[in-house]
């Protein structure tokens, strides 16, 4: 189905006279609807909806047509649909970067490059080799002894004294960002990285994550050309860095539906994916549009497909219903977080929240995963439900991949429908035309036999979980069981979240915390935290250092 085609089913829906109470819209007008806001919303014109670009922008406008359309009315900022939120862009090497190592200037990209941490600065400095800039008390190690770093580029190298690798004896003492900190701490007014065993070490990424926090010195890394030019202790350097970090604004589309009830129903999904694949793609290869068509066009079609139906039910006028479609969801909840926190109508007035994404390859075997059954006792009726001939398999963790998370933090029962990962997620092969479209509907009708089911006057009753911590890697053989606050762009890990049952709530700690470091390894930022939870294994003790309203405070915790 071609854009043409979409946008004339579309209008000739828009003339159609309003249905309201006079049952579901017929199967064959639904599928057709469904395919047409799957294959528009996945369309190479989309260029895979990242957030904060024009592309996101363009779909948005659809989603803002499309909730016309279908008769909800505005409920994000100053009246309208949309509603922005801001958040930290991917940061970028700038223009300005530049180095001089005596009388050589080096050649940016090719003689060296400013790595993630890097602050913008330009220092006129001296050099300070302090070998790897390791400091070991319980080694008897301390890499600055007799080096005075005050005021100097601490250079040193990135390996190790036995290198880098999984059975390092300093793997504790490999964190790039420990070793700045170290500098730092001295009075480092910058630090130079370079790579002198590059048979059992790496080079460090060039590019940059969202995980890695600045430093407050400039910090670069020395190529194998670049090395060839750094001199002795003593020797003048001149440093610039130039690192863009622009924060963006991306938007949420939010549509209400008020029959005049206390209680509103949240209906997610968010639209947002991946671009050209950048952070998050699984794809290895030039870049690509990703579509996204499963994650998440098919979500956001079925979210479309439920509000021109709720008005067409008679058994769904208990509540009112506010439907909408997240964007920053790929890049860590930020839109579903931020309209928690600063919600367009009360938190209070929310009944339940339901999340669909991925819901768009239904199997031949009808498999559909709810999430989150947990959040309250009335979503244990819901399996009982015939609707969609479906096999339900359930799980009652809160905290998931997706925005149910963000409500369920809140204090707000939701739950989140999936049927599946596949090959193509997360990569330029998840197209419209692998959709299954006649699953989808399923989907659709079983969701609306749950709104049907809960349709009365009272609150779902909200109880927290005992989750599993989905927000660890499976690298790591332990879980401290803390969501983190992907928003919070300070120094630390602040916990968005604590999963019952697990070593941080047993510990004491709580949503607001932030985590500054795990035994001995600093936590100066995601990546930091991370790399520390790596380190333990079940049946290891350790202590937390957190800042709780601005006081550093101690907790031990039990890996078990």
């Amino acid at each position: 189905m071609n854009l043409a085609a979409c946008t004339a089913l579309l209008a000739a829906l828009a003339a159609a006279p309003n249905l309201h109470g006079q049952g579901l819209m017929p199967d064959s007008t639904a599928l057709r609807l469904l395919r047409t806001d799957v294959y528009t919303l996945a369309d190479d014109s989309m260029r895979g909806r990242e957030t904060g670009t024009p592309d996101e922008q363009k779909a948005g406008a659809y989603l803002v047509k499309r909730f016309k359309q279908t008769g909800l009315a505005p409920r994000g900022d100053s009246g309208t649909f949309l509603n922005a939120f801001q958040y930290a862009a991917m940061p970028i090497t700038g223009p300005g970067n530049a180095l001089q190592l005596g009388r050589n200037k080096l050649k940016p990209g090719d003689d060296f490059y400013p790595l993630g941490y890097a602050a913008n600065a330009h220092v006129l400095t001296r050099v300070a080799r302090c070998k790897y800039g390791i400091v070991a008390p319980q080694k008897q190690r301390n890499d600055f002894d007799g080096v005075d770093v005050a005021g100097r580029a601490a250079c040193m190298s990135i390996s190790s004294p036995d290198g880098i690798h999984p059975h390092s004896a300093w793997l504790p003492y490999n964190d790039l960002r420990t070793r700045i900190d170290n500098a730092v701490q001295r009075g480092a007014n910058a630090v130079i990285f370079y790579n002198d065993d590059p048979d059992k070490a790496d080079d460090p990424p060039a590019g940059f994550t969202m995980k890695l926090q600045p430093s407050s010195v400039p910090v670069v890394f020395l190529t194998k050309s670049g090395l060839a030019k750094l001199g002795q202790d003593g020797d003048p350097v001149v440093i610039t860095t130039d690192i863009v970090r622009e924060e963006k604004t991306g938007h949420n589309v939010v549509g209400y539906l008020g029959n005049g009830r206390p209680y509103t129903v949240v209906v997610g999904a968010h639209y947002d994916h991946l671009g050209m694949g950048q952070e998050g793609s699984l794809y290895r290869g030039a870049p690509a549009i990703h579509n996204g068509a499963d994650d998440n066009a098919s979500g956001v079609a079925v979210l479309l497909q439920l509000a021109a139906d709720v008005q067409r039910m008679p058994n769904a006028r208990n509540n009112n219903y506010l439907f909408i479609a997240f964007s920053g969801e790929e890049k860590g909840l930020y839109g579903s977080s931020a309209w928690t926190k600063h919600a367009t109508l009360p938190i209070d007035s929310i009944n339940y929240m339901l999340n669909m994404d991925m819901v768009g390859r239904l199997d031949s075997s009808g498999h559909l995963a709810i999430n989150g059954t947990g959040t309250s006792p009335a979503w244990a009726g819901i399996t009982n439900l015939k609707a969609g001939n479906l096999n339900i398999k359930t799980s009652d963790g809160g905290i998931g991949p997706s925005d149910h998370t963000s409500f369920y933090l809140q204090g707000v029962p939701a739950i989140h429908f999936f049927t599946g990962s596949h090959e193509d997620y997360h990569k330029p092969g998840d197209d419209a035309d692998k959709i299954n479209y006649p699953g989808m509907l399923r989907v659709t009708r079983y969701i609306e036999a749950v709104i049907g089911a809960l349709n009365d006057s009272t609150k779902l009753t909200f109880t927290k979980t005992a989750d599993t911590d989905t927000s660890e890697a499976p690298r790591f053989t332990v879980t401290l069981g803390v969501v983190p606050d992907y928003m919070y762009d300070g120094k630390g890990l602040r916990i968005d979240g604590v999963t019952e049952g697990k070593p941080a709530a047993l510990a004491g700690l709580k949503a607001g915390d932030v985590v500054t470091a795990l035994g001995d390894h600093p936590t100066p930022d995601m990546m930091g935290y991370m790399k520390a939870l790596g380190l333990f294994k079940k049946g290891d003790d350790a202590q937390v250092t957190f800042l709780r309203d601005g006081k550093e405070t101690k907790a031990q915790v039990h890996f078990k």
